[in-house]
């Protein structure tokens, strides 16, 4: 598995399935948008920005967990491991991360290719020791690893910044039973997971003062617009979060702000004023709703580390 170069590896849907996805959404009572489309190049560095601001303590909270809990991750996973983050970074996460295991290879899975080469190529430059496999990858669908790398053992697959809160319910499932498969049977699976808290905290994390939540939520459009030659203006659109408590989430919306006709690869979808576009959910958990759903996939809750707050937790899932 050594290897000092950079490999690349693509399982990327084609533009055609892109559009399918896109228009089905909006052919739905409520609309919808796909959130991973957040995620170009821009996309990724706004999302960037907006782990650094005041009101977003998910991504201190987690930073701090692994900081004080590196050795305690490296200690259960061992030498000679195959490190697949889904969702690449180039932040301090996977750099913690790095350091505390040490791995023999390293596996960045991200949609967004310019960002996951960029990230990568900087990864190797400051730890030339390192081997890295990155893989253009849609990973809410199955993905189909390279044989050297579906043969390798010891596998931790690292999942940070609650992104899993993205997924439906039922989503979820599919997404732990996915991994719990990519990993094989002697696999471990480190899962960021955002806490439910107290309302007030959750609307702030959501709408900062500074807008770039709303400019994070808006470049949906634009990435659409270039990759589907679709005529959304994003001036027409208002950035909306709201916490729904019953469903134990906080929803991302683009709410029209006029009557408007939007043309995407050749079809046109008719937005009523006030009427929005649906394009994230972000569920908060409990770690007892968490560890019911990860027996169904095919894994035990090992352990998990949370902080004083009990904002998040890292909780630690082993192949059973």
């Amino acid at each position: 598995m050594k290897n000092s170069q950079l490999q690349f590896f693509d399982d990327h849907p084609p533009a055609a399935d892109i559009k399918t996805e896109v228009l089905a959404g909006l052919a739905k009572p409520q609309k919808t948008l796909p959130a991973k489309y957040f995620y170009d190049e821009r996309g990724s560095q706004l999302f960037e920005a907006i782990t650094t601001l005041p009101e977003y303590y998910l991504t201190r909270t987690e930073i701090r967990l692994l900081k004080q809990y590196g050795g305690d991750i490296a200690e259960r996973v061992g030498k000679g491991a195959v490190l697949m983050e889904y969702g690449s970074g180039a932040s301090t996460k996977i750099r913690l991360m790095l350091e505390a295991l040490r791995p023999d290879c390293y596996v960045p899975m991200d949609i967004s290719r310019d960002f996951l080469i960029a990230s990568s190529q900087r990864l190797l430059d400051d730890y030339p020791w390192l081997s890295i496999y990155a893989g253009c990858v849609d990973y809410s669908q199955p993905v189909e690893l390279p044989r050297s790398l579906e043969q390798a053992s010891n596998k931790l697959a690292f999942f940070p910044g609650s992104s899993m809160g993205n997924f439906m319910p039922e989503e979820a499932q599919a997404f732990l039973r996915r991994v719990r498969a990519t990993i094989g049977d002697d696999g471990r699976f480190l899962l960021g997971v955002d806490l439910d808290k107290d309302e007030a905290i959750l609307h702030a994390a959501y709408n900062d003062a500074q807008g770039v939540t709303a400019q994070f939520n808006k470049n949906v459009l634009r990435h659409l617009n270039r990759m589907l030659s679709a005529s959304f203006d994003e001036s027409l659109f208002e950035h909306q979060a709201l916490v729904n408590k019953s469903q134990s989430r906080v929803e991302m919306h683009l709410v029209s702000k006029v009557d408007q006709m939007v043309h995407i690869a050749g079809t046109t979808v008719v937005l009523r004023k006030g009427e929005s576009l649906h394009t994230e959910n972000s569920y908060k958990y409990r770690v007892e709703s968490l560890q019911w759903m990860a027996r169904q996939a095919g894994f035990e809750l090992e352990t998990y580390w949370t902080d004083d707050n009990q904002y998040f937790a890292l909780v630690m899932l082993k192949a059973v």
